[in-house]
Formats: C-alpha cells, structure tokens, sequence
C-alpha cells in the first residue's frame, strides 16, 4: 500500500476529491460534515489502475487546525496539494507549502480543483501554484485539472499518481515507528490505534514499547487492520489499526509512538540545522516542535543562523536525518524546518564550548560523522551508534581511525593510550612486587575508566598482556622470588629426594613461604601446590603415575599411598589432582584404575 497525504486552503476542495477517487467519506465528524469544514484528520482508500492499494490521509486548511494538518502530513511520503482553479492561492496553500518543504517531502502530485467554476484559468493558476512551489520538492510534481463534481480529469488523476508511487523509493523495513494519530476503544476489542506505518513490520503478538508523556509502557499486539481487514503482518507504507494489549485508549494520545523495544533513542535535546524558513533567532525563544504526529513544546537555543540547540518538554523518539518542523506558539504559520544532526548531543559546560559546536555542526555532513562521534565519545557501543542513526546495522565495519573492541567503537588514539597505559601499569608493579600474581582485572578496569568490563580483554590482547586466574601480566614475567630464592631452592632439594614427602605447616613457616610465596613459586614452575598448604615438585605428578602404573588394577587409596611411600595428608590430594588430570579414573568410594 501507498500512503498520499492531502494539502491545500481550506476549503479548495481536497475532501470532495478524496471521496470522488475513493467513494468513501473522509470527513468522519458529524460537525465536520454540517459545516463542510474538514478539522481532523480523515482517511479514505482506493485501488489504482495500475493495481496499487493507495491511502490518503486528508488533512484540515484552516489556519486554526494548522496542527492537525502537520500530524498528517508528517508521516506521510507523498502528497497532493490541491489549488481551487476559481480562487487560486490562497494564505494556507502558503502555511501548507511551508510545511511540505520543512518535512522535505518531494513526491506528489500538484491538482487544480474547481475546474467547472472557473473555465479558461487553470493555465494561468498552474504558473501561479509552480512559481510557489519552486522552493520545494513539488517543483516539477505533475499536474492535473479536474473538477470532482462533474467527474472530469479524475482518470488523469489516477494515472498521474500511479506514475508518481511507481517511482517512489521502496520504503525502509528496518526498526519500528509508529506515529499515533488516532486512539479509541472498540466494544470487545479494547484499545486501537491508527498511523502512517512508514518503516518496519507489524506483527500480530508483537512485543513493542510505547512511548508517550508518560514515558515508556510495555505493549503487545493482539490484532492488526488495514483498509478495515484483518491482517496477520502489514508491511510499510501502510495505514494500520493497531488493537494493543496493555494499555487503555485513555492513556494512548496523537503524538505517542509505537516503537520496537530497546531499538531508538529516545532524546530531550536536539542539534538541528535549519533546512526551511527564516534565519534562527539570536535569541532563545519558545517554540513548538512537530515531529511525527508529536506536537511538542520546546526552546531553541541558536548557535548561528543555521545551527541551534533544541530542548524538548518531552523526549522523542529521534535520529539523524529526521525532519522537524518549527512553529510559533503564538501565531498560526510555519517558522521553518529543521534536519536532526545530533540527537544525543553534548553537554556544553565551558566558556567557548557553544562556538566550538557552532563550527562543528556547520561542517557536519548531513549524513552523520561516525569517526567525529565516536571520537568525542573515546569510546561508544556500535549498538548505540546504530540506534542514533549513524550506523545502518550494529555489526557494521568500522571506518579507519576507529577500532572494534567488545561490541563498542573505541577511537583508535584512545584505544592505543589504554594499551600503553596499562602495560606501563603491569610492568610497574612486576618490578615493585616481583610476587605479585598481577594486576587484577577490577583494577585494570578502575585505571583505566573504562566503560564496560567487555573491553577489558580488547584491551589486554591489544597491549600484548597475559591473563590467569582473574589477573593480568607480562608474558615474560614468571614471578621472581627475591629474598625467598634460597628457601624454595631448600624446599626443591628436600621434594627432589623425596617426592611424595610434602613438607608439614611448620616447615613452611621456617621457611617463611606463606602462601603467597608459594603462589609466585608456582607461577615461576617452581612448585606445584594441590592442596591448602600443601606442596610438591611439578613433576610429582608424573612421578606418581609412574609407580601407579606398576600396581594391579584397579587399586586402592592404601595401596597408592604404600606405593608412593608417603601419608594419607599427601596421598588424597594428589590421587584427586590426577583424577582431575584425567590422569587415574575413580570407580568408587576406594578404588581406582589408571585411564587408559
């Protein structure tokens, strides 16, 4: 389905024209009808020659609802801007151009109602509505006369839009976002609302977050329609009822937005720059901002006459490349348009931090600079920079001068100083404390401030470091002894003579090998601990297989301490260390095999 969107003064005939394509009445409030003056927003839908399934979205002209026309005109791609040929332009025709050109909207069709009123001047109205235009994105749109009460020029009509949906870009099937026009409650159904399905897929029993004043509220899906069916999945562009789990219509208002849970930001404070209108104030002002179907209270902040800082009463779901449009509380016209830059922007704190943005924002592509965020940042997951709108999927390819890491973009500068920083940390204290098992990962984590724990390890194997045992370490260091060298060398020659004798507690002590001695003995190879306390050579192992072997199988504890020459203390432990190994295998409670 194509979704066309209605503009035009008040009173030139735009709903007359949607229900003599449709047959279908647009106009769906009794007071709207009696007066014959459209105030919210209607819907209506017809097939193309062609075969295309095409919604429009008829919007109000008068000045006075100049809000409900943006709800619909924001979302929608296409649109026909209608001129009464026997009155020609008129003041909305100019707040609706306006409004066309803030949302960058380019495809549409421009259509002369009134035709039969007025015989002989749509040639000299059409120069009129095309100098009007030259502005915006309906410069070269195609034109057609028709009068809709004698049915004239509604098959050109017909043709002119199927020509113009043909060549539309196929639309984006990426995230969720749904912008709420409509909400109300169906006896038995409960909740639904309606919007612009401009990108993603809806599902029936969809997990999906809504966001509004309120903030955010767990929904589910329970049914979909369009064109009054039912639908398992609609895909975009498309006018969608949407019947919710979870939240009463009560709590559901235009403006709100259905979204795929976790995938958007959702952001108070936009950097934009100026695409339509006047140049931006010098002054902060009061605005509102209309994003979406949203109409949203905000100040703008201006750092030139392009650029500016907005802060909205309310978070938005917003990303780079999102149009907004500028109003002024106080009048019925369109201020301008605006394209979003940066929707999570940076806190300006310091004396010339405002003009240093100003001449960032200036030379920012439109497009986003992945490089320059990431590089303000240090270090950002690619997550996050996907669902900003920098990146087109979160498992994109890094540009030069930005390194993977953990699933985050560091910036190469950046990575390169934590490496270096921290193998100067880890050599520092190899050299301080020769026992020391090495610098902990909790510790690596503090001096660095990194963000995550995840980039602890891109870190580590970036700084060409070792890890063991939760500790990080050069891979040339063993551990020295220091002063304890003679006792371990003592103890060395002791286990040589007699394997399986492991020295008592109180050896140790006399010694002065506690266990952290111990630890760094065995981390230099030196020794090999298999219990608390309890020491032998690292080829004791190897040693006791040996005599293992030779015993009648399966054997047991007694027999292997026997054969070993040593105690019950020593013999348990080692037994477990080779059954660890894989070395010996357990039958049961006393009896063993060696694996073969």
């Amino acid at each position: 389905m194509h979704v066309v969107a209605t503009a035009g003064h008040v009173d030139h005939g735009k709903s007359t024209l949607v229900r003599a394509l449709t047959g279908m009445e647009p106009d769906r409030w009794e007071e709207e009808r009696r007066r014959g003056l459209t105030i919210d927003l209607g819907y209506a839908w017809t097939t193309l020659p062609s075969g295309r399934d095409v919604a429009f979205v008829d919007v109000p002209g008068h000045e006075r609802f100049l809000g409900n026309m943006l709800a619909g005109l924001g979302p929608a791609p296409v649109v026909c801007f209608v001129v009464a040929v026997d009155e020609g332009w008129q003041a909305q025709s100019g707040d609706h151009r306006d409004a066309v050109a803030a949302l960058g909207i380019e495809r549409g069709v421009v259509v002369l109602t009134r035709a039969d009123r007025a015989p002989g001047r749509a040639e000299e109205v059409l120069a009129q509505v095309r100098a009007e235009l030259a502005g915006t994105g309906l410069r070269d749109a195609p034109a057609v006369t028709v009068s809709a009460l004698e049915g004239t020029g509604l098959d050109e009509l017909r043709a002119a839009l199927d020509d113009v949906l043909a060549q539309a870009p196929a639309p984006a099937d990426g995230r969720l976002r749904l912008w709420v026009d409509r909400s109300f409650t169906i006896t038995g159904s409960g909740t639904v609302v309606t919007g612009t399905l401009a990108a993603g897929t809806l599902r029936q029993d969809d997990r999906l977050e809504l966001l509004g004043a309120g903030g955010a509220r767990p929904v589910a899906v329970r049914g979909l329609h369009s064109r009054n069916r039912p639908a398992a999945s609609l895909e975009p562009c498309a006018r969608v009822a949407v019947n919710l789990r979870g939240v009463p219509a009560d709590d559901v208002h235009r403006g709100d937005a259905l979204v795929t849970p976790g995938a958007w930001p959702v952001t108070g404070v936009l950097d934009v720059r100026r695409t339509t209108g006047s140049a931006f104030p010098l002054l902060a002002e009061q605005l509102v901002v209309h994003a979406g179907t949203a109409a949203v209270p905000a100040r703008l902040s201006p750092f030139d006459d392009d650029h500016a800082r907005l802060a909205l009463d309310r978070p938005l779901p917003l990303v780079l490349g999102d149009r907004v449009v500028l109003r002024d509380p106080g009048s019925r016209s369109v201020l301008g348009g605006a394209l979003v830059l940066d929707a999570d922007p940076p806190a300006l704190r310091r004396r010339g931090d405002r003009a240093r943005r100003a001449a960032r924002l200036t030379g920012l592509d439109a497009r986003g600079d992945v490089l320059a965020e990431v590089a303000r940042r240090g270090a950002v997951p690619a997550e996050r920079l996907h669902r900003l709108g920098l990146l087109p999927a979160a498992d994109a390819a890094p540009p030069a001068g930005v390194r993977a890491a953990g699933g985050w973009w560091v910036h190469a500068p950046v990575l390169d100083a934590w490496q270096e920083r921290l193998r100067t940390a880890v050599e520092e204290l190899h050299a301080r404390d020769p026992l020391a098992a090495g610098l902990s990962r909790g510790a690596a984590r503090d001096l660095l401030a990194l963000p995550d724990a995840a980039l602890v390890d891109p870190v580590v194997r970036g700084a060409g470091l070792a890890q063991e045992g939760g500790h990080i370490r050069s891979p040339q260091h063993r551990g020295g002894l220091g002063a304890h060298e003679p006792a371990v060398r003592r103890l060395e020659h002791r286990l040589a003579a007699e394997p399986f004798r492991a020295p008592e507690a109180e050896d140790l002590t006399a010694l002065r090998l506690g266990a952290r001695e111990l630890a760094a003995a065995e981390r230099a190879g030196r020794l090999l601990r298999i219990g608390e306390g309890l020491v032998l050579l690292p080829t004791a192992p190897a040693l006791a297989m040996r005599e293992l072997a030779r015993l009648p199988q399966p054997f047991t504890t007694s027999q292997a301490r026997q054969a070993l020459g040593t105690t019950r203390r020593v013999a348990i432990p080692l037994l477990e260390h080779l059954d660890a190994r894989g070395w010996t295998r357990r039958l049961d409670a006393g009896h063993r095999t060696v694996a073969r």
